[in-house]
């Protein structure tokens, strides 16, 4: 691997832990104003001290985020339909090129690729070459193996759906946690994380991150269960706990309670001066 290329990965997945917590807001590439992020520099900014890269697409990079902001990026490559399109979704192409990744300073690429599916071939070889044009400028590739509506989540899909993609040349895996996640890990000569997946219980997103870390992922790619929570800050601060310092659950949990508690605390402050300053 060249020097380059492993040193933007040591940015994303930390050598002193060999983790990674990634903050995934590219949603608006085909659901558009996601619930949560309707205004997504106020959703995200207090969100990045605890991320160990954001993942989002290149407009959205352009308009919401800060550039003196010490945060790598990985950057959303592919899409071209959009949640309205149900027979087509996930139908995607090659939407960004190599050069504006390099003028966004992009620490990766991500492309979703859809195994088993009806487009299956446009997907893969939209990838392929992503993967040739990243390598050539030393820049790692994040595949997502997307999960159509008619495919089963089981270890035996995600593993061959990770496989091809490590096969096809991508540096990093993507992947929804299954029972047998081990096997899936073990069968992929790359790194693995874990995507979020749909909004659920904080308590149950801590167990799938701690039972995807105790199964060999390298992290956690996030999005929903974070920035949807009823407190984003207590729960990234609980997912990294969990990923980077092999925090239980229990523990997880309690961060996320107790942030939460500060924040409405505080809430409560503001409110109460602000009722103070309105009887003078």
């Amino acid at each position: 691997m060249d020097w380059g290329k492993q040193n933007r990965i040591s940015r994303i997945i930390k050598p002193s832990s060999g983790k990674a917590v990634m903050l995934a807001v590219d949603h608006g590439y085909f659901m558009g104003p996601t619930t949560g992020l309707e205004k997504l520099d106020e959703a995200v900014n207090p969100l990045l001290p605890y991320a160990d890269t954001l993942m989002l697409t290149r407009g959205a990079l352009r308009y919401y985020i800060d550039p003196g902001v010490d945060i790598p990026i990985t950057l959303r490559v592919s899409g071209g339909t959009s949640i309205l399109n149900k027979e087509a979704l996930l139908h995607e192409g090659i939407i960004c090129s190599i050069e504006d990744a390099i003028r966004l300073n992009a620490s990766c690429v991500a492309f979703s690729i859809l195994v088993g599916a009806e487009y299956e071939r446009d997907t893969i070889l939209g990838f392929t070459e992503v993967i040739d044009e990243a390598t050539a400028y030393g820049i790692p590739t994040l595949c997502v193996t997307a999960v159509g509506r008619e495919m089963v989540r089981d270890a035996r899909y995600m593993s061959l759906a990770s496989r091809l993609g490590a096969e096809l040349g991508a540096d990093i895996i993507k992947t929804y946690y299954v029972p047998g996640f081990d096997k899936v890990v073990e069968k992929c000569p790359v790194p693995v994380v874990i995507a979020g997946g749909k909004k659920i219980p904080e308590k149950d997103a801590l167990q799938m991150a701690r039972d995807a870390i105790d199964a060999g992922a390298v992290g956690v790619d996030m999005g929903r269960n974070i920035f949807q929570s009823t407190s984003p800050v207590g729960m990234i601060q609980a997912v990294r706990a969990v990923v980077h310092k092999g925090a239980t659950v229990k523990e997880g949990l309690e961060i996320f309670k107790g942030v939460k508690a500060k924040e409405a605390e505080k809430a409560r402050k503001a409110k109460a001066k602000a009722k103070a300053r309105a009887r003078k």
